[in-house]
């Protein structure tokens, strides 16, 4: 298990929370992060476990999540360069680790800014780099019993 402690913003750090845990996501807790009185629009991102392989869409049975010990810093670097590259009045990334079921939250992101295409190009962004270039694994189980890593 990795954890990065939350970190708060202030009038020059957009950055309000990232952390990879290895208990349940809270959609809320993401969105209340990003509250910004000069923000008028926040996109916000939610990753879910699925019933299925998004590649042969093999049944899913079991999932879990792993993170290499430099996750975090990842984490940050890509953080801090999506709050320069866009107008970031707040962001907040959190990722999962672990066994997780089905439905369960496995990555919640958001990103206020002042407009909302700002904060959709952001949001996107954020999520793509973090999932192309963050240490986190997938283990998936198949209901034949294949199992496959994902990311590794």
């Amino acid at each position: 298990m990795c954890r990065m402690a939350p970190t708060h913003a202030d009038a020059q750090n957009p950055i309000r929370l990232l952390e990879i845990r290895d208990t349940p996501l809270s959609v809320d807790e993401v969105f209340a992060a990003v509250g910004h009185e000069a923000a008028g629009g926040t996109a916000l991102f939610v990753g879910t476990v699925r019933d299925h392989d998004g590649g042969s869409g093999a049944e899913v049975t079991a999932l879990g999540y792993s993170s290499h010990p430099t996750a975090e810093a990842e984490m940050r670097r890509i953080a801090e360069k999506i709050a320069a590259e866009f107008p970031v009045r707040a962001l907040a990334a959190v990722h999962r680790v672990g066994d997780l079921q089905v439905g369960d939250l496995a990555v919640v992101v958001a990103v206020s800014c002042p407009h909302r295409g700002e904060a959709f190009e952001a949001c996107r962004r954020l999520i793509d780099e973090l999932k192309a270039e963050v240490p986190i694994w997938k283990h998936q189980t198949f209901a034949d019993g294949q199992e496959e890593w994902v990311g590794a």
